[in-house]
């Protein structure tokens, strides 16, 4: 080979070498890591294929969403330990806090987008089986000797942290504010869990799949779709009295996003749950918009009326509920350890 086909040939491999750079740069750009909750699985793939065309049309780019799932009380810990998370999906304020207090996300997140970062909510309503054979109407069906419930742990869940403290504000208002009353309460439903799942998705599957237990206590989502999987010759929803308001929560994964230069990618995956087209899609996967108005009314049927509790009203807020009832020592531990 002579010296300047020698040249020529190098000259085509560094092209080459130049631009799978270029590519691999391109595309680590046009990648996104979500990391969410348990029992979003349906609702992130239907809305990630409907990001990549708005993507697509705004950029003339693809972009590959990876949506990771999972009891968020574990998956906060997977971004605190390095999982490369982009944007955080969570179900409640107390899992972002702690990734905030870990300094991947900056403080004031929750003004970033509209209504405090809560681009949709849902609630917790119980599911049983057809006919409902043990008469289940309210919580305090839940400690009847004859009822096992079944609901995820509090410690790796967002979903058990609602049906926990969903539980404690209805003892609360039932016995007049009664703190120990709520307490007790609350202890006494543990005693009818046969086991814990680590998640929302996981529990389900105990109820739905492996038959264990007459109740579960259940995100309105789960339950909503658990009926319409399995028809309501095979299941049915009993909502509660009382239950609780969950504001899932979004934000971006700051420090993250700035080493990788995917803020605007970030902040506009995020900025479109909010659209018109976002919000029918929460409504077909049995999560209530923020913005039911976009939403075609026959999807909102679904969704019934209940005196819905807020976080803030009752416990203080997510700050003060999570050290109190979560943490390492709190009440949980307490009135689970003595079970």
């Amino acid at each position: 080979m002579t010296v300047n086909r020698r040249i020529l040939v190098l000259s085509a491999v560094v092209g080459v070498a130049m631009s799978l750079g270029a590519s691999g740069s391109a595309l680590a750009q046009d990648s996104l890591n979500n990391v969410s909750y348990d029992p979003t699985r349906e609702l992130y793939r239907e809305y990630s294929d409907h990001f990549a065309k708005v993507w697509k049309e705004k950029t003339g780019r693809t972009v590959a969403i990876s949506n990771s799932h999972g009891g968020s009380g574990a998956q906060v810990r997977s971004v605190n330990e390095g999982v490369p998370a982009d944007v955080v999906t969570f179900p409640l304020e107390g899992d972002i806090l702690g990734i905030q207090a870990a300094g991947l996300i900056e403080p004031g997140w929750q003004s970033e987008f509209p209504a405090q970062s809560s681009p949709y909510t849902s609630t917790i309503v119980f599911l049983v089986r057809a006919g409902n054979p043990k008469g289940i109407k309210d919580w305090d069906d839940l400690i009847r000797q004859d009822v096992q419930v079944i609901t995820p742990n509090p410690k790796t869940s967002g979903g058990a942290r609602w049906n926990y403290l969903a539980a404690w504000a209805y003892e609360l208002e039932r016995s007049g504010g009664d703190e120990q009353k709520a307490r007790d309460f609350v202890a006494e439903i543990y005693k009818h869990v046969p086991v814990l799942d680590t998640g929302a998705r996981g529990s389900t599957n105990t109820f739905v799949q492996n038959k264990v237990g007459d109740v579960l206590i259940a995100w309105e989502n789960e339950a909503l779709l658990s009926v319409k999987e399995f028809g309501a010759a095979e299941y049915e929803i009993v909502v509660p009295s009382v239950s609780i308001l969950a504001e899932v929560k979004v934000a971006i994964v700051d420090k993250n996003v700035d080493a990788n230069g995917k803020r605007e990618l970030a902040h506009a995956f995020l900025e479109e749950l909010y659209s018109p087209e976002s919000q029918q899609i929460f409504a077909r996967n049995f999560y209530r918009p923020l913005y039911p108005d976009q939403v075609d009314p026959e999807a909102l049927k679904a969704f019934p009326e209940l005196k819905l509790v807020k976080v803030g009203d009752v416990f203080g807020g997510w700050e003060k509920a999570q050290p109190t009832h979560f943490d390492e020592g709190g009440v949980f531990d307490q009135i689970y350890s003595n079970d």
